[in-house]
Formats: structure tokens, C-alpha cells, sequence
């Protein structure tokens, strides 16, 4: 929904709202391939049965279609890697996608944070904490095994902190490929490496808290070219990668299979949670708005009023954070999902989405179900799990609750994966990826 010349008279004032429906969706997980690490994504390349999924630590493993996990792994990147905090992270192999041309090229793109690039003048980036990378490799003769020395950089992003890398990258109905970049870390957009008086997300000279749009088929701008319709081609003092702005930590993305749309959770700070429908151009507010909120980075959970959102895009949902708005919250970190396209007619356009929990310490992932009116309005409502005894009883959950919610995925017959852990780190494999199913 696009906002223009738009006055927040109150903090308090809300643009959406949550289903008023007196009784939940009800839904079953089932287990989909189980004994993995920490699953940030699993993809399918272009008419190809398999699935590859993305374990945080370095590793992309190959699901055949007959339910077998390859022993070997496809990539194995954990030397580009710096160690991970086992507790939590947010660092790692972040994104991966296959070129539309995958089953000719063989090309294919992985999103990881690196060891930080010393080759450039860093200056104060000298005490930052790494760079967000990514690559392009290709297939090696056994099409279950990447050439581990093809990878080629594309983009490198040097990171002030180690969190909100974002990083979710994927190929749009165009050709081109998007990559979400989170607004650097710490907290609020402010400190060490933030612009100190907008944010990063509002500097249209940096490509921290952006949606990016590049042409990997071309070398005009080094390692890839600039589609010459992106928004800001031409503009003094704007990178004209930038596709759209004013992002926080956009966790997740996806194209619509049916309208090409392009779906993006961003992870917001303390009291709001939001989803939004990315457009060219666009800007989504942060660090002026946490989500249709007016935001003050020095007073974060102190929202004021009166604050001016001409010219900024407000999100299709959003919902209470825990953290401070524990009246009817709903979670701590969105996670964004899928606009299902399977075979459960019922379910056809709704967008399939969650949160990683309702509290840190304990797990209690949530799924939510999106669904759009008749005028485009948006509604949202928390699916009920009905099959949690039976997870628990297989070991999957210890607490009857959902595992903390990772990613979602989809197939090509668009159906929709929940990606969960039981843990708040990249430790074990003590991991399950679940296919989403009518409870009935």
C-alpha cells in the first residue's frame, strides 16, 4: 500500500489489523527431512526435484526427491566463514539462489558473512565486524557437487556489527537478482558505522537497510551490472543498486509465484513487527517509522507523534513485538514467509509467514496466516498447530510449543516449509524442516 503526504496524528494509531476471526486456522507440520543445522533456507533450482537447503555454519546439503539427505554436501564454505557464537549468531551462510538458467549455466549465488575485507581503505572500519558477501559458483561435473574453486565475489559489504546482516537473496520474474541488506546492526540505526544523523536506512548513499537489484550477467559495475531501470540510475550522491530503502533487518523474502510480488518480513526494534510489499522506488521508513509508528532512535520504545510519513510506503502487517508491547504481542523478530500457491485450493494467495518465537529464552515459534481482501487490505491471524502432541512425542519439540521459527521455503508446486530450530545457535543437528498441511 502506497502512503503519500500522510500525518500520524498518534503514536498509537494503527493502519491494519489482526483477524478478527473467533477461530484460528488450524494447521499440522510434517516432517519434511530431519538431523540438520540450523536451516536458513532451502531452494529449488528451475525443473529440478531437488531441494538444497542452507545450514547456517557453511554447509548447503542436497534433499533427493526421495527423502535421502546427501551424506556429502553440495558447497562446504565454513573456511569463508568467522566462527560463530554458538548461543547465537546471526552471522553465517545466510541466502542462496540458483540462476534462471541453472540447468544451462550451472551458475548459482550464495549469500554468507565473510572474514572482514581488509583489501579496500577501511579507515574506522578497521574495528568492524565483518562482510556480508556474495558469490557466484557453478556446478562441478557431478551435478550433486559445486566447484568449490569457481566461487566468484559479485558484491562484499563491510558490516559495523554482527547483527541485521539481512542477506536474503533471490531471483526476480525479471531475470535480476535482489539482495536484502539489514541496516549494519546494534540496535536503533545508530552507533559505530550508522549514519549518525538519518540512520543507514534512510542514506541513499549506503546499501546497509536497502533492497538491492543487479545484474549478475554483466560486469559494467565489476563484479555485475545495473539494470538500467532501477530507480535511482543517474542520481548524484545515490548507489543505484538501491531498488528500494528505509529497512531495519528485512529476514526473508519471496516472489509470488502467481503476481511476481515480492514479500519482505523486517525484522523492526522493540514494539512493532511489519511486512511489507517491496516496490521500486519505495521507502519503508526505517529509521523515521517503526513500522507505521513514529520513531525516535534516542527514545525507542517512546513513540511520538505528529511525525511526517509523506513520501514513505507503510507496511501490509504488523503486529506487537514482546518485547515492549507484551499486550497481545505476538512474537520478537518476524520471519518472512510465502504467498501460498499449492494444492490446497483454500489456501491459494495467502501469504504463510511467522516469528521466530514469543520469547527468547524459551521456544514458542509462531505461524501466521496473511490474507488480502477484496480492495487489497490485509488481514492476519495465528495458525493453531494441531498436531504438536504428536511432535513432541517424536522429539521434535520438548515443550509442546513450535520450534523457534528460522525461514520458510516453497517448492515448485508451491507449497510451503516451515525451517525450525531447537536451539537459539548454530550447534548439532538437532534440526527439522516441516511441509505446512491443512490440519484436516
Amino acid at each position: 500500500m502506497r502512503i503519500r503526504n500522510l500525518l500520524l496524528l498518534c503514536a498509537g494509531a494503527t493502519l491494519l489489523a489482526l483477524s478478527g476471526s473467533a477461530s484460528a486456522e488450524k494447521i499440522k507440520l510434517v516432517p519434511h527431512v530431519s538431523k540438520i543445522n540450523t536451516p536458513l533456507a532451502m531452494v529449488q533450482p528451475p525443473g529440478d526435484d531437488r531441494q538444497f537447503i542452507v545450514e547456517q555454519f557453511g554447509l548447503i546439503k542436497i534433499l533427493h526427491p526421495n527423502g535421502q539427505l546427501q551424506g556429502d554436501p553440495f558447497l562446504d564454505v565454513r573456511n569463508l566463514i568467522p566462527q560463530l557464537w554458538k548461543d547465537f549468531d546471526e552471522k553465517g551462510l545466510l541466502g542462496l539462489a540458483f540462476h534462471p538458467n541453472y540447468a544451462q549455466n550451472g551458475k548459482f549465488y550464495i549469500a554468507y558473512s565473510g572474514n572482514l575485507d581488509f583489501q579496500g581503505d577501511l579507515g574506522q572500519e578497521f574495528w568492524w565486524s565483518h562482510t556480508n558477501t556474495v558469490a557466484e559458483y557453478t556446478v562441478s561435473d557431478d551435478p550433486n557437487k559445486a566447484d568449490a574453486h569457481s566461487g566468484r565475489v559479485v558484491t562484499a559489504i563491510n558490516w559495523p556489527q554482527f547483527n541485521h546482516n539481512g542477506h536474503w537473496i533471490g531471483f526476480g520474474p525479471d531475470g535480476y537478482l535482489y539482495i536484502a541488506t539489514g541496516d549494519g546492526g546494534y540496535a536503533n540505526d545508530w552507533g559505530i558505522g550508522h549514519n549518525v544523523t538519518e540512520g543507514n536506512g534512510q542514506d541513499l548513499a549506503d546499501l546497509h537497510g536497502k533492497v538491492l537489484r543487479i545484474d549478475v550477467d554483466s560486469r559494467d559495475n565489476g563484479g555485475y551490472g545495473i539494470p538500467s531501470d532501477n530507480p535511482f540510475v543517474g542520481k548524484d550522491g545515490v548507489a543505484p543498486e538501491i531498488y528500494s530503502w528505509g529497512h531495519r533487518n528485512p529476514w526473508r523474502c519471496s516472489f509470488d509465484m502467481g503476481s511476481g510480488g515480492l514479500f519482505c518480513g523486517d525484522v523492526q526494534q522493540n514494539s512493532y513487527e511489519e511486512v511489507d510489499v517491496i516496490t521500486s522506488g519505495s521507502n519503508y521508513g526505517w529509521r523515521r517509522m517503526e513500522a507505521s509508528h513514529c520513531f525516535d532512535y534516542a527514545n525507542p520504545d517512546n513513540h511520538p507523534a505528529g511525525c511526517a510519513a509523506n513520501g514513505l510506503t507503510l507496511p501490509i502487517l504488523e503486529y506487537n513485538n514482546c518485547t515492549a508491547k507484551p499486550d497481545g504481542c505476538l512474537g520478537v523478530s518476524v520471519t518472512g514467509g510465502y504467498v501460498y500457491r499449492g494444492g490446497h485450493a483454500a489456501w491459494d494467495g495467502k501469504y504463510i509467514f511467522g516469528d521466530w518465537s514469543k520469547s527468547f529464552g524459551e521456544m514458542d515459534g509462531q505461524i501466521f496466516i496473511g490474507t488480502a481482501d477484496a480492495n487489497g487490505k490485509w488481514t492476519m491471524e495465528v495458525a493453531e498447530v494441531a498436531n504438536l502432541d504428536e511432535l513432541t512425542a517424536l522429539g521434535h519439540t520438548q515443550t509442546g510449543k513450535v520450534p523457534y521459527i528460522l525461514a520458510f521455503a516453497q517448492d515448485s508446486a508451491g507449497e510451503v516449509y516451515a525451517l525450525t530450530s531447537i536451539t537459539t545457535g548454530p550447534v548439532g543437528t538437532l534440526d527439522t524442516i516441516y511441509k505446512i498441511a491443512p490440519a484436516d
